[in-house]
């Protein structure tokens, strides 16, 4: 692989920004290759004509004419005493770092100038100016073609200091940050004394803590039925090892910043309001013990960021100069590269010391000095690509195929499109069979927005907050689709009997119970305890399905609202839970493929508040997001799905009752809801029609290279959103479609435009990190100073 596709790979795609823009040198670079080969393949200059009259030539010490290399080199000297470069500089020393705390340092700078070995033929001259601004001169840009080079070095020059700006905000930041994490974790250990030991005296001048790194350290251990040890600082006299225990006094002027995490902690929140006083309960350690570990955890991932960005940067710097070199056959990698060398980009050592200092922290106050377990937490999980998926994949998938073709043989051979029994079929087993179907194709529109979104490089796994190492690729959704495909045409095929028995009068039971065995079978595996067919991404699913159904008590973070956007999609799907429910309880005779649910009143009910439900979880979210973030936006969103609730439950209506009152009533809702939804996907979810942006009508960032895609989305969007329109226009069947089958098509055809929504929302969200640079999660710390909203 080329480097400069390796180099975009390994990016850290939300500062795509400030990396070395590569390309474009690397554009240059061809250019200036280009325009030499150009110049060996003209004809050579005819010779000057020879001097007459009075015209002498300037003669030189070694017998030339014009001005040779020692004119030259007496044109640089001189330009070398002007610039104040005349003395070599001595190289830039290392910045002395003073430690205030185990997590950071304070810098000192050096102004410094660059000049290199006087015995190489120089090329060029590196400034640095007081705002550690490097400006680099050509010293040949008089030559023919030179101004290409000129222009080289300028956009260098630019490239290089937008790096060193950006690295340096970000270490001042992470610096800044450790300062706040180190008076975090001593009032956590001064917590974590007062819970385990309340009694603890202390003498009357202790009132500092000696923080792990800084010094050496013990952990006393407590009795077993405690769940963290009290940590004790010691501190080195001249003679002896003394214990210090944490000052508890400070927690006089703390307060816990823990948010209410479940729905009874949310609504006493409601009802009651905040407490009147500390508890400094075991439950609350907890709560804070995991908030920090959390937020250490980011906080190292920040600094491996910080170093991976660092050495690509320099890497990119050391590859584009060498190409310069390899085209112009000069020598002006070396003085470069020793700049960055010296810079802040090469020099400061800061993030990895501190990275060393956080191990040290981390494994000593949250791993119990165990260095395995600690490292294992702060470094994330490698995902390793198993071949046995892919063969696993491919087997499952050519089985749902010969399935399916199987399938089709047989309805053919046994004439059942024009057997008596098809309605009674299309009418009981079919709705059954449909809700695999509509999860299955669920799953492959999700696999392939994995894709798109992995070859477009869209970082869908911090975005949906999934733990590093356990995401599942698009490979993995893939198996898991075809294996429930495999298992429904399976069962398809074990129904497709049409005649009950003549002598029964009833089909058989092992049969007609395979559809609820399936079901069943379906949801052992989703909450299955063990850890099989990837209990992490299901037990992470399962979360967010909790979450959503009870929206207004929990924090409503993107997995949630996501979800429950993925949910608006599956309406039919609950409806034929619903349907199961009813079939095989109180509504139907399954051994003779027999039911009154749609003539129960029970069940009209119900079949309008599932089609409700999904969206209610949407307008929920939306109304916690405006009371939390007081932003209109979120107002206007729950304005949005309360009237797709009047949609759905007038064409539900409808559908039960008809009369034009309610067809006037469906058509007129139906419209404002199709209208607010769809000005909503492209405007908004999706960030499109900007017509003053770089790409008129799109937006100024866009992952997919052809334009005419967006445009061709947005059309297929606003047509699939009209399907509702099959409802009211009365069209309960087509050719060779039944009206069951009709109405399944339709509601697949709403998760294929669900599929294509999630690409575009997700490439609009990375876009949003990239331009912010966010490219972590922010995690709450639990203490708070009290009488101000400032952190500890």
């Amino acid at each position: 692989m080329k480097f400069g596709r390796e180099f975009e790979t390994q990016m850290i795609q939300e500062w795509k920004e400030a990396y070395m823009d590569y390309r474009s040198l690397k554009s240059i670079v061809k250019q200036i290759l280009r325009y030499r080969l150009q110049k060996q393949q003209r004809p050579p200059a005819p010779p000057p004509p020879p001097p007459t009259g009075d015209t002498v030539p300037l003669k030189t010490d070694n017998g030339g004419g014009g001005t040779g290399t020692a004119g030259l080199s007496r044109r640089i000297s001189l330009y070398r005493a002007f610039s104040g470069l005349t003395n070599r500089a001595s190289r830039s020393p290392k910045k002395s770092h003073k430690h205030h705390n185990p997590l950071s340092s304070k810098r000192h700078h050096h102004h410094h100038y660059h000049l290199f070995d006087d015995d190489e033929e120089q090329v060029i001259l590196i400034n640095e100016d007081e705002t550690s601004s490097y400006t680099t001169t050509f010293l040949s840009s008089a030559e023919e073609g030179g101004e290409m080079e000129v222009q080289f070095f300028r956009r260098l020059d630019g490239e290089f200091n937008k790096v060193l700006r950006f690295y340096k905000q970000k270490v001042e930041n992470v610096m800044e940050e450790a300062d706040e994490l180190s008076r975090q974790l001593n009032v956590l250990i001064a917590l974590r004394v007062k819970v385990e030991n309340p009694n603890v005296h202390l003498p009357p001048d202790l009132n500092s803590v000696a923080s792990a790194p800084a010094s050496p350290h013990t952990t006393m251990r407590t009795p077993a039925t405690s769940p963290m040890d009290v940590i004790r600082e010691m501190e080195q006299t001249e003679d002896k090892k003394v214990f210090k225990p944490a000052p508890v006094e400070m927690l006089d002027h703390i307060k816990l910043k823990i948010e209410p995490e479940t729905p009874l902690s949310t609504l006493k929140l409601m009802i009651l309001g905040l407490p009147s006083e500390q508890t400094f309960s075991k439950p609350e350690l907890k709560r804070a013990e995991e908030l920090m570990n959390r937020a250490f955890v980011e906080f190292y991932q920040k600094l491996r960021f910080l170093k991976s960005y660092c050495f690509l940067n320099q890497l990119a710097f050391a590859k584009i100069l060498k190409k310069y070199d390899k085209t112009t056959s000069r020598n002006a990698s070396k003085p470069y590269l020793n700049t960055v060398d010296h810079s802040y980009l090469g020099s400061c050592d800061e993030v990895s010391r501190l990275m060393s200092r956080v191990e040290a922290t981390f494994i000593k106050h949250f791993a119990n000095g165990n260095h395995r377990e600690g490292m294992k937490c702060l470094r994330p999980k490698t995902k390793r690509e198993k071949h046995r998926i892919t063969y696993f994949l491919g087997f499952f998938s050519g089985c749902a195929v010969a399935l399916a073709i199987a399938i089709t043989v047989l309805v053919h051979i046994r004439g059942l499109t024009k057997s008596e029994g098809r309605h009674q079929y299309m009418e009981n087993i079919f709705p059954l069979y449909s809700l695999f179907g509509f999860v299955a194709v669920h799953l492959f529109m999700y696999a392939a927005d994995i894709y798109f979104w992995s070859r477009y490089r869209v970082n869908y796994p911090f975005i949906f907050g999934f733990e590093q190492g356990n995401d599942l690729g698009y490979r993995e959704v893939l198996l898991v689709g075809s294996g429930l495909a495999v298992l429904t045409f399976g069962g398809v095929i074990s129904n497709l009997d049409m005649e009950m028995d003549p002598r029964t009068k009833s089909f058989s039971v092992i049969t007609e119970l395979v559809p609820l065995a399936l079901l069943v079978c379906l949801l052992m595996a989703l909450f299955c305890p063990f850890n099989i067919i990837y209990r992490s991404s299901r037990y992470f699913f399962v979360g967010s399905v909790f979450r959503c159904l009870l929206s207004p008590l929990y924090k409503v973070i993107l997995p949630d609202f996501f979800l429950a956007d993925q949910l608006t999609s599956q309406v039919q799907t609950f409806r034929s839970l619903l349907f199961y429910v009813c079939y095989y309880g109180w509504g139907g005779d399954f051994k003779k493929r027999t039911h009154t649910c749609y003539d129960s009143e029970i069940y009209k009910e119900l079949y309008l508040v599932v089609a409700i439900i999904p969206y209610w979880f949407r307008f929920a979210q939306s109304i916690r997001r405006l009371v939390e973030e007081k932003d209109k936006m979120h107002g206007l969103n729950a304005l949005k799905y309360l009237s797709t609730i009047l949609a759905v439950a007038a064409r539900t209506i409808f559908e039960m009752k008809r009369g034009t009152y309610w067809l006037t009533v469906a058509v007129t809702t139906s419209s404002i809801a199709t209208m607010f939804n769809t000005y909503w996907d492209i405007f908004k979810d999706w960030g499109l029609m900007n017509r003053n942006s770089k790409n008129p009508w799109l937006r100024d960032k866009l992952l997919v290279p052809y334009k005419s895609i967006y445009f061709i989305v947005m059309v297929v969007n606003v047509v699939l959103r009209l399907a509702w329109m099959q409802t009211v226009l009365g069209i309960k069947e087509a050719p060779f479609l039944h009206k069951r089958a009709l109405v399944a098509v339709v509601a697949s055809l709403e998760i294929v435009r669900r599929g294509i929504w999630n690409f575009f929302r997700l490439e609009n969200e990375h876009l949003n990190n990239v331009g912010k640079y966010r490219a972590f999660k922010s995690v709450p710390l639990p203490f708070q100073e009290l009488g101000g909203s400032k952190t500890v």
